[in-house]
């Protein structure tokens, strides 16, 4: 059986596939490994996770700056020799890459006149290594690499020329044509997927010469290894002009390697919108090129109607070279929904396209594990992560929703999930960052992009509209475009089935958010029945109603039901042991709730904070300490500090994964109230010399707390950390204090 041929040509339906973020990039002489991260380079297992997704390919790494830092002869082949051969087994097509975004082992670099002979050297070792081994990428997006190692001086070797650029450029597609050539020596029917982000450029008139030179740029690597760089190409002086040589350009016209198959990488990022009008914009998107100060800016972020998206851009490609074409990364850092939401437009547009008589074979999920850091570029491990389909801050990589919307995919399902019932935030009013810009370039076919829609989609219901948690539940919800109804008391007793019963009947929800109860601690000593009732029988109520009706169910529970006698912080599977009311309440609704619906959701966490309620205890810690006047915190109670929009951003993720059972979610640090005033005056400039650190029993509480209530978790931190987190609160609390002093409507501009 030849699994390679599980690659099938444009006749057949569009196929999904999966990728590898495998970057091994070089920063100065540092090098950043994203499977060192992710966990991949030590975890066999993930192969079979992999291949239980549906994808029929993969793009696979055996790089070079891992297998063979110091040479061929001491190359250390165990670990590709472990995982080529199952995914084989497996049935999934390896599209082995040789060089992800970097830039070689040590002794080499883009700029190397020997980059290209060295790497092909590589390659044809691989190729002997693995004969039966049929696709091929062995270096990745060359024109993006090149641009961020030799224009941008982002990566190594640092360069910041037009010369740089051409010489990364020109060696790394040297390296492609003598590494196919190295690879087809062995292996006749290899296969060259040759990669790059899909870009397009728009601007203002009197940006179109930059503007279109990008979007001739764009072409250059295709254009180069299928031998169309002449003195009749667009591009010819430029690169003359720069450093490039006419006879190493013509020398890819009598030595083409046209691809196989064009792999096109789009991300929300890829289509840029450029403006002379730099005071519009803010300061992050201002820069300039070839002396023209402009913004450069994402399109979705500024452009009143959306871009068509990468349907056009697809066929473009088809009409440009009359190859096979796939999309070989399909990938939007955002919330769950809306990583649904892109993969499903980028199906519905590739499957449109190649439904026109384009020849487009797959559209590829990336990245399996997620990603870490390139919000910066990978530039530095700052911990910043993008779940993928499988989320990896966990003991194993735990299935979120976009792994269950591949199966579908790959299946021919119906795609189920609720969420696809709205828009991404690519299309929704609030996603600009400057003045929004009617132009007649961009034109989007809605229905096409579109995943599914109905006229009534199916909300969440919450419950709690008056409390901090339920508002911001119903903030969140508005802001990520999930439909959702608050409910009040009147609406819904939680602890009446009859009223729970008609709530579920009248709004016919996908999920149920119990975001209310009794949460007066103290109080609840004087006030059992009822507290109880709120707490513990409602949720109780709740979770018998989701089950019978099929729906996702999530409550919330506290630090309060342990008894502080631990010396560690406190994971789920620890004993509870609550010290008062308030705590046995919520001990006895986590029991209860988890029997009823073992599919139910149930949260622990504590000590919120958040810009949105003004009488959380950080925020009354500033507020009274900035005013002059004393504040008293307990110094001999130890919390986790909890970022409210991390909670409930976290919150709604794991409902829309359908995750179950208890999970701890905090920002991860264990201080004492009185520390956490410390942290935030600290943080905000704020003098703390009117902070009175008191004992519990000084504070004269009525209920008795743990001295030690501090969380983590042994399913995963989720969370931002706490340093993070409070310096996000800072801003977004000063933001919120500017809106309120001084407002302005929003308007559009042509």
């Amino acid at each position: 059986m030849n699994l390679n041929n599980h690659i099938q040509p444009a006749s057949s339906p569009l196929q999904l596939w999966g990728g590898l973020e495998c970057t091994v990039n070089r920063v100065r002489d540092q090098y950043f490994s994203q499977m060192e991260r992710n966990g991949h380079a030590e975890r066999l297992q993930d192969l079979e996770r992999f291949a239980s997704l549906g994808i029929r390919a993969i793009r696979y790494p055996v790089l070079w700056e891992r297998t063979a830092p110091d040479g061929i002869d001491s190359a250390d082949w165990s670990w590709s020799d472990e995982r080529l051969p199952v995914l084989q087994q497996l049935g999934v097509t390896p599209i082995v890459g040789l060089v992800h975004h970097g830039s070689g082992p040590r002794h080499t670099s883009l700029m190397s006149p020997d980059f290209a002979e060295k790497l092909a050297e590589y390659a044809g070792a691989v190729a002997r290594r693995y004969p039966w081994v049929e696709y091929w990428t062995p270096v990745n997006e060359p024109c993006t690499t090149a641009r961020f190692s030799g224009l941008n001086g982002v990566w190594y070797p640092h360069d910041t020329s037009e010369d740089g650029f051409i010489r990364a450029l020109i060696n790394q597609c040297r390296a492609v044509v003598l590494s196919m050539r190295a690879i087809r020596a062995v292996n006749p029917n290899a296969k060259l997927v040759q990669t790059d982000d899909l870009s397009r450029t728009y601007g203002t008139p009197e940006m179109a010469e930059i503007a279109n030179f990008f979007n001739e740029r764009r072409w250059l690597a295709w254009d180069m290894l299928c031998g169309k760089i002449d003195p009749g190409h667009a591009l010819w002086d430029y690169l003359l002009e720069n450093g490039a040589g006419a006879d190493e350009l013509l020398w890819f016209k009598e030595n083409n390697c046209p691809p196989d198959i064009i792999g096109v990488n789009y991300y929300i990022t890829s289509e840029r919108w450029l403006d002379h009008r730099v005071e519009r914009y803010p300061e992050s998107h201002r820069t300039h090129y070839r002396g023209v100060p402009h913004a450069d800016i994402e399109c979705p972020r500024v452009l009143a109607t959306p871009t068509p998206g990468i349907g056009p851009l697809l066929q473009e490609t088809w009409d440009r070279y009359g190859l096979p074409v796939a999309v070989t990364e399909a990938h939007i850092d955002a919330n769950r929904e809306d990583q649904l939401r892109w993969l499903v437009e980028i199906w519905n547009a590739a499957r449109k396209v190649q439904q026109g008589g384009a020849d487009i074979r797959a559209v590829t999920v990336w990245a399996l594990l997620g990603s870490f850091d390139w919000n910066c570029l990978v530039t530095e491990c700052k911990g910043y992560y993008e779940p993928g389909p499988f989320d990896v801050r966990g003991p194993q990589p735990r299935p979120t929703a976009v792994a269950n919307l591949m199966r579908e995919l790959a299946s021919g399902r119906p795609l189920s999930h609720p969420v696809l019932q709205g828009q991404g935030w690519w299309r929704r009013p609030g996603r600009f960052l400057a003045k929004p810009v009617a132009t007649r370039t961009a034109v989007a076919d809605i229905a096409e992009r579109g995943a599914f829609r109905s006229t009534f989609p199916q909300p969440i219901l919450i419950t709690g509209a008056t409390g901090t948690l339920g508002r911001a539940f119903a903030r969140i919800c508005e802001r990520r475009n999930l439909a959702y109804h608050v409910l009040t008391r009147q609406e819904m007793d939680i602890a009446d089935p009859a009223s729970v019963e008609a709530a579920i009947v009248r709004f016919k929800p996908w999920a149920i958010i119990n975001a209310g109860g009794y949460v007066r601690v103290d109080d609840a000593e004087g006030d059992v029945d009822r507290c109880m009732r709120e707490n513990a029988h409602g949720p109780t109520v709740l979770a018998l109603a989701a089950i019978r009706h099929a729906l996702r169910f999530m409550t919330f529970s506290s630090d309060l039901v342990f008894d502080g006698t631990l010396d560690r912080p406190y994971v789920e599977s620890d004993k509870v042991a609550p010290l008062g009311v308030y705590g046995r309440s919520k001990a006895d609704a986590e029991r209860r709730v988890l029997d009823s619906d073992p599919q139910a959701l149930v949260i622990r966490t504590s000590a919120f904070f958040g810009p949105w309620d003004e009488h959380n205890f950080v925020t009354q810690a500033l507020d009274a300490l900035d005013a002059g006047r004393p504040f008293a915190a307990a110094a001999d109670q130890v919390v986790s500090p909890t970022y409210v929009p991390d909670l409930v951003n976290t919150c709604l993720d794991l409902l829309i994964d359908r995750e179950c059972g208890l999970w701890h979610l905090t920002n991860g640090a264990a201080m004492s109230w009185a520390d956490l005033a410390r942290q935030a005056c600290a943080a905000a400039g704020v003098d703390d010399g009117r902070l009175e650190e008191r004992t519990t029993d000084e504070l004269g509480l009525r209920a008795a707390r743990p001295r030690n209530s501090a969380m983590s978790s042994e399913r995963g931190l989720l969370l931002p950390s706490f340093s993070d987190a409070l310096a996000r609160y800072l801003r977004d609390r000063e933001l919120l204090s500017k809106r309120a002093d001084d407002v302005e409507p929003a308007h559009y501009a042509s």
